[in-house]
């Protein structure tokens, strides 16, 4: 009777847990009351030591690395080299003084106005191990610089790992505030949800030089790990003033994707799998709707998502599809009503997004069951469902978002007009641990967190615990 006991007792921890993460009882969550004194919501200047230009002849700057395959075992490596091409070629391997491999790159560069880009070099390394550790070396001669990169574990359901999301990041004294506390965070890879620069809030000229500015300003992290691109708004850069008038032309010579590993034909929405993840990117600004190419794909894609191997499924975008906040209220809304179903019915864990300079987070619901006839107008609690969460609160020179809606929807659990970053780590395939870490005043405040159950192995967890008590209790077990 004791280990009876005990079970019943395990097994109500577990649920407990459970529920408390993924729903709410008919209240809605908090707002929190935190007032921040923030630092001056304006660019860094130009001469400031964050935007250190390497010294040297034509020096690699703006290096930055992405996943370069579907699996982990390749990476994309960029830089610019301000003077002229110079070499394209990675020498690369596993100590500091014998890189004895080699790949070769490609180079290309825009004019944007009258403004002419660096030289733009993307370098696919591939063949790597899982797990390793590798250094690399790009430029030549005098003009070469180096730096290191960690592998992710394989592709295994019990692969942990620790992500970063960042949003909106800009290049603002507050933008530095989140990216130092984000290095110190020890999360392994960025999955960034858009907006990066702000490039586009200057004219002319300025343009290229605040996307050269925010290349190295990220280069203390981009270049050691790799960042997971998601666009925002502010990468469209379509200023017909200046003649400007090709969406996302910086931000596409500058910013490479793997797309064409998982079969997209557009670098601005792809997937990739690493560790225990499966992570899926999508276009805010990009046809999405039933027969595009973005909406075709994915419905290939997630065709292709294996719980079984990577149970954790994540979805990027840069337009939230749940925000109680009065900035860009609903604009989300069309593309939720096209793919909100296919995530509850795939059991999409988690859904990142950014572009309102807030954070929020929300419990899991759905309202797949609107339809302009059906009279079904709200979100309901749904255990299908993925947690959404806002975090577009990198630092940008655009301010924070502080207006939420009142009263707070039930479907809000959290939400606060403060900058900073969050961490989702991985633990196996049943359980991650997310953070957010307000940026209070130059300190790293960890303000929201959650232990998230896994929609896919948690729902079997959860069947197993109930078919081994009903053994103990009954002595047998019953098929339906």
């Amino acid at each position: 009777m004791a280990s009876k006991g005990i079970f019943l007792m395990v097994t109500g921890v577990l649920v407990a847990l459970h529920v408390l993460s993924i729903s709410w009882v008919g209240d809605a969550g908090l707002t929190s009351t935190f007032i921040r004194s923030e630092f001056p919501s304006a660019d860094i200047p130009l001469d400031n030591e964050a935007f250190v230009v390497p010294k040297g002849h034509n020096m690699p700057q703006q290096v930055h690395i992405t996943q370069g395959d579907y699996d982990g075992r390749a990476v994309i490596i960029s830089w610019v080299t301000p003077d002229e091409p110079g070499s394209s070629k990675v020498e690369f391997g596993t100590s500091e003084e014998n890189c004895s491999f080699s790949a070769e790159g490609t180079v290309t560069n825009y004019t944007f106005y009258k403004y002419n880009s660096g030289y733009i070099h993307h370098c696919l390394v591939d063949g790597l191990e899982y797990d390793t550790k590798y250094h690399y070396k790009v430029g030549s001669g005098d003009s070469s610089r180096k730096f290191w990169f960690q592998t992710p574990p394989k592709i295994d359901p019990d692969s942990s790992y620790k992500f970063g999301v960042i949003g909106d990041l800009g290049q603002t004294y507050n933008s530095l505030s989140t990216l130092e506390h984000y290095i110190q965070s020890g999360a392994q890879t960025v999955l960034f949800v858009g907006d990066l620069s702000y490039a586009d809030r200057y004219q002319y000229n300025d343009v290229g030089i605040r996307w050269d500015s925010w290349g190295r300003f990220i280069e203390k992290n981009a270049a050691f790990q790799p960042w997971i691109w998601t666009a925002g708004n502010h990468e469209i850069d379509y200023m017909p003033y200046m003649g400007e008038v090709v969406p996302f032309k910086s931000y596409l010579h500058r910013y490479a994707t793997p797309y064409l590993a998982s079969k997209s034909s557009n670098p601005l929405w792809y997937a990739i799998r690493r560790a225990s993840a499966h992570i899926i990117v999508l276009s805010s600004y990009s046809p999405f709707v039933k027969y595009t190419p973005q909406w075709t794909w994915l419905v290939e894609e997630l065709k292709r998502v294996d719980r079984e191997k990577t149970p954790w499924l994540i979805v990027l975008m840069h337009v939230p599809m749940y925000s109680s906040n009065e900035a860009h209220f609903m604009e989300g809304e069309s593309m939720r009503a096209v793919y909100e179903k296919w995530f509850v019915h795939h059991k999409v864990d988690v859904i990142f997004a950014g572009h309102v300079h807030a954070y929020e987070r929300s419990y899991r619901v759905s309202n797949i069951h609107y339809n302009v006839t059906s009279g079904v107008r709200f979100p309901v609690p749904d255990k299908a469902a993925p947690i959404y969460i806002t975090v577009g609160d990198g630092g940008n020179q655009e301010g924070l978002a502080g207006n939420f809606r009142d009263p707070q929807p039930e479907y809000s659990a959290f939400r606060e007009a403060s900058y900073g970053h969050s961490t989702l780590e991985i633990m196996n395939r049943t359980h991650a641990v997310y953070h957010w870490n307000r940026n209070d005043d130059g300190k790293n405040v960890p303000t929201d967190s959650m232990i998230l159950h896994n929609q896919y192995w948690g729902t079997r967890r959860r069947r197993k615990l109930n078919k081994q008590l009903f053994v103990r209790l009954h002595g047998g077990v019953s098929s339906h």
